[in-house]
């Protein structure tokens, strides 16, 4: 007989010792690609325009949060209307409710795509950290576009996985799974065109023009991006309430405002054959877009990636240009704004940073989308006359957006002044003159104001081209230039109060910071200043004795806020404790003992 064969017999109980050699033995080692996949997602999420002190992870948190939360608070306020005794919601009521969906997820991702815009492309640190490692180039590119895949799916998700949850209870849709497939489809399309469509034209840009001039406009085309982005969603009312008059009247109009082509799909598949005939077109239009936009992008990615690559190896050599006029503006202000050689030194340090780093750039562009969106809101108006849509100027709405204007202006320097980024050449402020005193700290809010005034006092002149009957009155024109100019004072004041350090220059803020607190002085101050100045121009008006009175009240207010500033820069100057970052100073100056 043959005798069995022996088999190793396995111990029931293992040793730390074995188990730990198994573990070693059988884990799975990372691949290359998938290494590269998780640093470019570590590089989207964990950036300079999140955080530069370690809150990116809470900030990231906050912002899923806020990103998800709007359709969820919109579902459950629907329950009232769909939900009302003897009475059904009319058919195009409905439909304005699912243009808000479709909508929202245009936005949202149009204004992620445009966040995370210098992202999508290598940068410096890839190209001469990662070009150098036996890393192929194939390979990197795929991981960055499975990267880019990645963070769309993620945004989309998390802006609209939650209204489905609630809006079948909300809305109670006579048929459930067919109200889902047309919420799924038509809200996933709307964000995905979006999100192609910027991705496709930044490549499309940069393919055509290069990495040298498209760092010259690219500041440009993302301030109009998201004015136009913010711009659709803040007259979501009057697009909502005229909605139906607006299909059904024949127009042009609704093929060239892209949320509506994914309407078309939202009420085709939910509908069926029972739809309106211009939902058809319209589905089709977005259909064919949402295609057309991702074979662009899929095209001149390849072409911009290798064009952004080959200008980071070589290098764009970059020499300054002072134009004659440029050098009288410059002298101008030294004789007058700016005498003080500390004022001057920080209103040129101003002027040299503001466009160099990119947090700086997108706070200017968010902000600055953001205000202009809210002036074209508050001064357009629409009248729907059988086939035809016209737009009209409203006379109140430009008394509204004159302290929008300002408003935006000055909060959206100010917390661009406050930004934590590039710290490295704080130190020459201190070696070179101490602590901030009055006269630099004044540059800065100089700055900040004689800006405010020039976009506001530009809003006065395009509006007294536009409509010259407004200013009938020598009295109104000479209101709203004092209103211009005073409410551009006075904010500058408030805004920069509290602050005792040069611009871009500030102290890191704690982690600790409430999200909810930072929205304070956008939804609680912002309405109550413009109902304010709105409320007190006519009495400005009603006499040429209140002209000089409104103007000697806000030069009070200013030199108030004056002194007191001055004294808490004479304080501050006066401190002999050591700052907080004391001990580390010299190791800021990139020296080593």
């Amino acid at each position: 007989m043959l005798s069995p064969v022996s088999r190793p017999v396995t111990p029931a109980v293992l040793s730390l010792e074995v188990l730990a050699q198994n573990t070693e033995a059988t884990a799975e080692q990372p691949t290359q690609f998938r290494v590269l996949v998780r640093h470019f997602l570590e590089c989207f999420f964990r950036n300079e325009l999140l955080s530069t002190d370690g809150e990116a992870k809470t900030r990231l948190v906050q912002a899923a949060f806020a990103l998800g939360l709007p359709g969820f608070v919109i579902a459950l306020y629907l329950y009232t209307p769909y939900h009302m005794p003897h009475r059904v919601r009319p058919y195009w009521s409905q439909a304005g409710d699912h243009y808000f969906y479709v909508l929202y997820a245009f936005v949202a991702m149009g204004l992620v795509a445009i966040f995370e815009w210098d992202l999508f492309f290598p940068g410096l640190l890839d190209t001469y950290v990662l070009s150098p490692l036996p890393v192929r180039y194939g390979r990197m590119f795929r991981a960055r576009v499975v990267a880019i895949v990645i963070v769309i799916g993620a945004v989309l998700i998390d802006s609209n996985f939650l209204p489905p949850v609630v809006l079948p209870a909300a809305t109670d849709p006579p048929h459930l799974f067919r109200f889902l497939a047309a919420h799924l489809l038509a809200v996933g399309a709307a964000g995905l065109f979006a999100a192609a469509f910027f991705l496709g034209m930044e490549g499309l840009l940069l393919a055509l023009l290069g990495d040298r001039l498209f760092r010259r406009i690219s500041l440009w085309v993302q301030g109009l991006s998201v004015f136009a982005l913010l711009t659709l969603l803040f007259l979501y009312p009057v697009f909502c309430g005229a909605l139906g008059a607006l299909l059904q009247s024949g127009s042009a109009l609704p093929r060239w405002i892209p949320p509506l082509w994914f309407l078309g799909i939202y009420q085709r598949i939910l509908d069926g054959p029972a739809t309106p005939l211009i939902f058809h077109h319209l589905a089709w239009f977005g259909a064919v877009s949402t295609l057309g936009v991702m074979a662009v992008a899929m095209c001149t990615y390849p072409l911009a990636w290798w064009r952004r690559t080959r200008a980071m190896v070589e290098g764009v050599a970059k020499r300054e240009r002072h134009s004659r006029a440029g050098r009288v503006v410059r002298h101008g202000l030294h004789a007058t704004l700016v005498r003080h050689p500390a004022a001057r030194a920080v209103w040129h340090f101003i002027g040299a940073n503001l466009l160099r780093v990119s947090r700086y750039r997108m706070y200017l562009v968010m902000y600055g989308g953001v205000g202009g969106a809210l002036v074209l809101a508050s001064i357009l108006r629409t009248q729907i006359n059988g086939a035809h849509l016209r737009f009209l100027l409203s006379p109140q709405g430009l008394r509204v957006a004159i302290p929008v204007t300002v408003f935006w202006t000055v909060s959206g320097l100010h917390t661009t002044f406050l930004s934590t980024s590039d710290q490295q050449g704080r130190w020459v402020f201190r070696v070179i003159s101490g602590q901030a005193g009055f006269q630099q700290l004044r540059a800065a809010t100089r700055w900040v104001c004689l800006w405010s005034i020039g976009l506001s006092g530009m809003l006065v002149l395009i509006a007294y081209v536009a409509m010259p009957a407004l200013f009938d009155s020598w009295r109104i024109t000479a209101t709203q230039l004092l209103v211009v100019s005073g409410l551009s004072l006075l904010l500058t004041d408030a805004f920069f109060l509290q602050d005792d350090t040069i611009p871009f220059t500030g102290s890191r803020r704690s982690s600790g910071t409430n999200f909810a607190l930072l929205l304070i002085p956008y939804l609680g101050f912002f309405p109550a200043i413009v109902l304010l100045t709105v409320a007190a121009e006519p009495w400005i008006e009603a006499s040429a004795l209140h002209i000089p009175v409104a103007a000697i009240l806000g030069l009070g207010a200013h030199l108030c806020m004056q002194a007191v500033r001055r004294h808490r820069a004479a304080e501050n100057l006066q401190r002999i404790e050591a700052d907080e970052d004391e001990e580390d100073f010299p190791l800021r100056l990139g020296l080593r003992y």
